[in-house]
């Protein structure tokens, strides 16, 4: 049986898939690794350890199916990171998108002409590749001078396979900061204003394009054919709209750690003020994404605070509508579509008749009400059905409180892992064969006629809209002092 290997890097942990020619994930693995914290506000990873729990869980995966012929490899991974490396070893460990040390270099990003800022056409986000890297100039200079390039997580990964592999795709460039949206090519204005040398920059490439051939050194390594390609590759929320294949215009929300709403088949337009992300897409068009970072991370923070379980959590949903309370989940930092400090979760508006079962429902509630917040950020989004991806959409109340929430439609993607499912499909275009997914989706819901969410959430968007007010009346150094503490 030939199969293409996906494997899906993300923040904590990595997925491999083996995909068959008619689109079916015929096994996967994962494993884990950890984020290190070393100072209050940032994130890092150890590159080494991406690269030994993937040849883990690849092993794995290889005992479990022996009658498998790898014949291609395709690969996705968390957007916005940084590896600085020289040939194939990082100089420093990976900086990665919840890190926030770089707030005071988005300075250099609003000092840039407007129609500078307009071009790369997303809102400005310290834990974008661009500020790390103007950060990592000004305060580690030794380490970029030691560096040859600046690559992407699931760039810097496939270079192990691949050692003369350095380049990335449009999909990781245009999450940036450093990208010509409407050009489709790096921004030399602003590559310039940040300091930033365009030499550590890779070249771009098609996602689905081969980067090269797995080494044979690197298949002795990992038990892989050696010869056979791997793909360029794309970023993770790339991955997951090129496996759902949704129609044009139509709506994903996709529920884990975090939460994105996504439209794919967006015109890439210049904008100096979005409240929404605009990025290519691996199949070569873009897609608008409003993406929160307190999704199915601050569900899981509730229900450790009041020492539930998450059977509890998603059974307070059979209770009828709470009514009264309403629940702020912003335990770390937003930025859509205005930027919120961290350390503001908690529940107001609360009675003496509110118990344990009522916290737990205004918390999936606020949920639903960030994933609207989102949907209403996106340009022109319509009425039509809502696909649901993601562990978190899961439970089939949840996906009637969505319904409810948004007043329209929605059917869940019952296919799992399409992430990695996504990579694998790279990984065949790079061997020349274009194989569709076999996603299968569970039945329509629709909005219940009994439930009508929009005075709770006008609640939750005026408690939101006055904690971004207050956050934006502190001068811009005490603001990030405060977040960076609070986080």
């Amino acid at each position: 049986m030939d199969v293409s290997l996906g494997i899906d890097l993300g923040t904590s942990g990595v997925k491999v898939a083996l995909v068959d020619a008619l689109g079916r994930a015929v096994a996967v693995s994962t494993r884990t690794f950890a984020i290190r914290i070393p100072q209050p506000s940032w994130a890092e990873a150890a590159p080494a350890e991406w690269a030994r729990a993937t040849r883990d869980a690849l092993g794995e995966i290889l005992a479990r199916t022996p009658d498998a012929t790898i014949v291609a490899v395709g690969i996705d991974g968390q957007m916005h990171g940084v590896v600085l490396a020289r040939g194939t070893q990082p100089v420093r460990d990976a900086v990665l998108w919840p890190d926030a040390r770089a707030t005071a270099e988005l300075d250099l990003w609003r000092a840039a002409p407007e129609e500078v800022r307009a071009a790369l056409a997303n809102p400005l986000s310290a834990g974008m590749a661009g500020p790390i890297l103007a950060w990592l100039a000004r305060h580690e200079r030794e380490a970029i001078e030691a560096a040859d390039v600046a690559l992407a997580p699931k760039d810097w990964l496939r270079l192990q396979l691949v050692p003369d592999s350095r380049v990335t795709d449009p999909s990781d460039a245009s999450a940036t900061l450093l990208w010509d949206i409407p050009a489709g090519n790096w921004s030399a204005p602003m590559l310039s204003a940040a300091g930033i040398d365009p030499t550590l920059l890779p070249p771009v490439q098609p996602s689905g394009a081969p980067a090269g051939h797995v080494e044979p050194t690197a298949a002795r390594a990992w038990g892989l054919p050696a010869g056979i390609p791997v793909s360029v590759g794309c970023g993770d929320s790339a991955a997951t709209l090129l496996a759902a294949r949704p129609a044009p215009e139509q709506v994903i929300v996709t529920v884990g750690t975090g939460l994105q709403v996504a439209r794919a088949g967006a015109p890439p337009r210049a904008n100096a003020s979005p409240e929404f992300h605009t990025f290519a897409s691996a199949a070569g068009d873009h897609y608008v994404m409003a993406a929160a970072t307190n999704g199915g991370l601050a569900l899981g923070r509730v229900v450790d605070l009041l020492g539930a379980s998450w059977h509890e959590l998603y059974d307070s949903l059979d209770r009828p509508m709470v009514g009264t309370g309403a629940f702020l989940p912003y335990f770390t930092a937003e930025r859509l579509p205005r930027p919120l400090p961290a350390g503001a979760a908690g529940w107001r508006d609360l009675s003496l008749g509110t118990d344990r079962a009522a916290l737990l429902r205004t918390a999936v509630e606020a949920m639903g009400f960030l994933a609207r917040r989102g949907l209403e950020a996106l340009p022109a989004t319509g009425t039509a059905e809502v696909r649901l991806t993601g562990g978190g959409t899961r439970d089939r109340r949840v996906q009637q409180l969505l319904a409810n929430v948004f007043g329209r439609p929605v059917r869940r993607c019952r296919t799992e892992n399409l992430t990695a499912l996504g990579a694998a499909l790279l990984g065949w275009s790079a061997a020349g064969a274009q194989v569709e997914p076999d996603v299968e989706l569970d039945d329509e819901v629709t909005p219940a006629l009994s439930s009508n969410y929009d005075a709770q959430y006008a609640r939750f968007a005026q408690l939101t809209d006055e904690l971004a007010s207050a956050s934006a009346t502190l001068a811009p150094g005490v603001a990030a002092l405060a977040t960076n503490n609070k986080e």
